[in-house]
């Protein structure tokens, strides 16, 4: 009864977010699509309590490449890149940062965790021009299933299922399979498997 009850939820709260959603494709239509939905999170994301995760779930699920209705987007979560997906059960903590990447089923992101678009966003090689003005690229992160990222992690490369990110550690090299990681630059500490 309490699955029927909270899938009944989902579909009312797409509903309610029906007219917004329009207005973004609309938006989206005219401008860039991840500057329409960079400024559209920063609204949702202000939104409290279990109406507001559910309300972001039923706009998030039409927008992205992938969002399960299920996700938990918690409070003050920014999505900058549409080609995001958000599988099963994945919760995302208050305060996340989230660039383009496929997030695995039943994962977890503690509060405040950034999860980059690469490590290739900016170049900075021609000493002659600024920064801002040199360009990079964006590319898809992958974080596996069943994994679990602590408090401030920042992730700019791939991570395997089964994995765990200290809080604080900054992952710049991609992690293999059921890896417990810490550090700044993250080195695995143990295999889970061992």
């Amino acid at each position: 009864m309490k699955q029927v009850i909270k899938e009944l939820l989902f579909v009312v709260c797409a509903l309610l977010m029906a007219p917004i959603t329009l207005l973004y494709f609309v938006f989206a239509i005219i401008l860039k699509k991840d500057a329409v939905l960079s400024s559209y999170s920063q609204l949702l994301s202000l939104m409290p309590g279990k109406l507001g995760v559910y309300l972001r779930a039923g706009f998030y699920r039409f927008v992205l490449t992938h969002c399960s209705p299920d996700a938990v987007i918690s409070f003050l979560v920014l999505l900058s890149q549409a080609d995001t997906e958000i599988a099963e059960g994945v919760y995302i903590g208050a305060q996340c940062n989230i660039g383009r990447c496929s997030i695995g089923k039943n994962t977890l992101l503690g509060s405040g965790v950034n999860v980059m678009s690469g490590k290739g966003q900016h170049n900075f090689d021609d000493l002659t021009q600024p920064i801002k003005d040199q360009g990079g690229y964006f590319e898809k992160i992958s974080i596996g299933e069943n994994c679990w990222l602590g408090n401030g992690a920042m992730i700019m490369a791939n991570i395997g299922d089964g994995c765990i990110v200290g809080a604080g550690s900054v992952v710049i090299n991609d992690m293999p399979a059921h890896s417990i990681v810490a550090g700044n630059p993250a080195k695995v500490i143990k295999n889970r498997l061992d």
